[in-house]
Order: structure tokens, then sequence, then C-alpha cells
């Protein structure tokens, strides 16, 4: 259902060295860019995750209580994405670990701009 995510930027060549180191640990690579936005994907027509400069002109902000969800196939991964993603200069939002009990399993950081984002699997 999702085709994909933007997420404000206001240094789009920051943005885009964080998301090309995170991203490669997915397969992901750029699958766009122009003046304005970089987005990368793992095939066409998959989801796909964009960074881009607010065309109103005005600074990104974050939205309170918005994030993207990034879906792995285990655990390992999950540490491994959350770990990478504080090496590159996000924030953590939370440990990567189980939530509850009903198999979740996820990490929270906030990338260079301030966007929250997980890193999860179900397992």
């Amino acid at each position: 259902m999702i085709g994909y995510v933007t997420l404000g930027t206001n240094d789009l060549a920051r943005a885009a060295a964080f998301y090309d180191a995170l991203l490669a640990e997915l397969g992901a690579g750029r699958a766009m860019e122009m003046e304005r936005f970089v987005m990368w994907g793992t095939a066409p027509g998959q989801p796909a995750l964009a960074v881009i400069l607010p065309y109103d002109g005005q600074p990104a902000t974050v939205g309170n209580g918005g994030m993207t969800a990034l879906a792995v196939d285990g655990t390992e991964k999950v540490d491994r994405l959350h770990a990478k993603a504080l090496a590159l200069g996000g924030t953590d939002e939370g440990p990567a670990g189980p939530r509850g009990d009903s198999g979740f399993y996820a990490g929270y950081f906030r990338d260079l701009d301030g966007n929250k984002l997980a890193v999860y699997c179900y397992g």
C-alpha cells in the first residue's frame, strides 16, 4: 500500500550521504534524483524513501508523532541498522530490542534533520 515516503531536509547533500550509507545496508540504491530530492529503493514498483527540500521554500520541520518504519527480515538487521544510523550521526530514540510479547523487535532513531524512523521485524 505504501508507494514512497518523503522526509524533509534542510541540507540535501548531508541527508543524501546519511541515507546512501544507511539504506545500502538494505540493498537500496538511488532510484531517482533531481535538484530538490533524492529517492532510494530496492526495485521498481517497491516502496521507496526520499529526502526532499520543501517546495514551499520554508525550512523543513519535524512532525510531532510522525515516524517512518523500515521493515527488515531479522533482529540482527534491526541491530545493525540502528547502530549504523547512530554511527552516521543519528540520535537514539529507543534501543533495538523486543517490544511487548508479540514478537515485534525494533530500534528507533532520528536522522540528521530530526526525522524519526524505526527499523523493525517480527520474529
